[in-house]
């Protein structure tokens, strides 16, 4: 091991002009304007793992974006490492909110500011150039495979077909994810737990066109006006969601595990004042961790309708709109929620509306065992590397895709991340520390050594 991190402080600073090589890709997955992005970022990533010495690299496409394919297979007697991660980002809206350009990266204080930095490109860059530096220096002690794609911040549509249809390809002993965040740079932690996930967008449709509000107005249903009533009639005064049936099987955690958390290091005022609030908010009987990460909720993600430009328009729309989604926890089916949600809306619109609902995507609740060889070979390269043991954390989060995996492919993820909560992901002036993407760089390389000795 010590010649392999010997080369990773050799080209570390090649490893970093060529993340930033990445971020400028501007591969937002949900704006059809930069499919050749997408793209032109899924080819680059080939390119890389291949030039790191991965063999059998390709785009394996798909109705949407490609998936990047690799492999080194040293051993067949040897454990086998399924990396996964996601080259596309999220949209850099609004622009106006950034300090610089979205995929002009550039490095303050120590830290790389750029869309992706974090989420998720920054993250799967590290596995990259471990695996470069593992098998540069004949220290891969697992055969290794790559499925890098580019469709999670859309859902992950076609990444389910893809891996039920390539089960042999993509067998494995253990999913390795880099796609989550760590509670300080000196705290180690490991997600154990993500929240599933139902995504919907709402029409509430009053009038057949827009009317003019002197006119027309406090004599026809105004369609905003309604959407919110229906909106907030969906928490009651102790923010319960009221969707009959919404609470059915959620797990409940027992007071042992609600007391382990409990001991993790939250400072509610560095919270509020990060936030810029100057009080948390939530249902009622928990705390804020478990707020954000043992119970489901329902948020409004965005609202619109009527006239929204500069200056003023006395209009009354015609339509409303408003996208939704529900975080939701261990036993409950988003197939299930999604169909309750949708009976719901259907029932609380009152007459002089029209009401449409349709679901965007969903996934489900995740829980991994902290018994299992995986999770000791994650426990001990960090607190390797860390100099302390990970606490077992877990995620407010959804990716969708790690129930699937389990499903189809019949293994555990374990989901060793390095950002922090307050990388800003999915926001303006998203960053990623140079601390951490060196941390994990160094660490992965630590997992791979303990999980091939542990899985004799």
């Amino acid at each position: 091991m010590h010649s392999t991190h010997e080369f990773i402080a050799a080209h570390k600073d090649r490893f970093l002009a060529e993340l930033l090589d990445l971020l400028r890709i501007p591969s937002v997955s949900a704006d059809p304007a930069y499919a050749g992005d997408v793209r032109k970022a899924a080819e680059w990533v080939a390119a890389n793992l291949r030039a790191a010495g991965a063999d059998h690299v390709r785009l394996e496409e798909t109705p949407g974006y490609p998936i990047v394919y690799g492999e080194k297979m040293v051993d067949p007697a040897a454990p086998t490492v399924l990396v996964y991660g996601h080259y596309d980002v999220q949209p850099a809206d609004p622009l106006e909110l950034w300090d610089n350009p979205p995929f002009e990266p550039v490095i303050k204080n120590e830290v790389i500011y750029a869309r992706g930095a974090c989420d998720d490109k920054g993250q799967v860059f590290m596995h990259l150039k471990a695996f470069e530096a593992m098998l540069a220096t004949e220290n891969l002690p697992c055969n290794v495979k790559f499925m890098i794609e580019g469709e999670e911040e859309v859902g992950s549509d076609n990444l389910g077909n893809f891996v039920a249809a390539n089960k042999d390809l993509l067998k494995a002993d253990v999913i390795l994810i880099s796609d989550t965040a760590i509670i300080a740079n000196d705290i180690p932690s490991i997600d154990v737990g993500l929240r599933g996930l139902s995504y919907m967008e709402v029409e509430v449709q009053g009038p057949n066109r827009d009317l003019h509000s002197g006119v027309y107005g406090g004599a026809v249903a105004n369609p905003i006006t309604i959407l919110c009533q229906m909106i907030s009639s969906m928490h009651d005064e102790f923010n319960h969601i009221t969707i009959p049936g919404f609470y059915d099987g959620v797990m409940e955690v027992s007071a042992a595990d609600r007391a382990a958390m409990a001991q993790t290091p939250f400072d509610l005022d560095a919270y509020q004042k990060d936030l810029g609030i100057d009080t948390v908010h939530g249902e009622k009987g928990y705390t804020t961790l478990e707020r954000a990460s043992i119970r489901p909720t329902l948020d409004v993600n965005g609202i619109w309708g009527g006239y929204t430009g500069e200056g003023a328009k006395t209009v009354l729309p015609s339509k409303a709109y408003a996208k939704i989604s529900m975080r939701l926890v261990p036993n409950q089916s988003s197939a299930e929620i999604t169909r309750l949600f949708t009976e719901h809306f259907k029932a609380i619109a009152p007459k002089g509306v029209k009401v449409k609902v349709m679901a965007h995507h969903g996934g489900e609740a995740y829980l991994m065992p902290t018994d299992s060889i995986a999770f000791k070979a994650a426990s001990d390269a960090m607190a390797t590397t860390f100099g302390k043991e990970p606490v077992p954390t877990r995620g407010g989060g959804s990716i969708p895709i790690v129930a699937l995996f389990e499903k189809e492919l019949g293994v555990k993820s374990i989901l060793m991340g390095f950002g922090l909560d307050s990388d800003a992901i999915h926001s303006p002036n998203e960053h990623y520390g140079l601390f951490n993407f060196y941390k994990g760089i160094e660490t992965i390389p630590h997992f791979f050594q303990n999980f091939a000795a542990l899985s004799k």
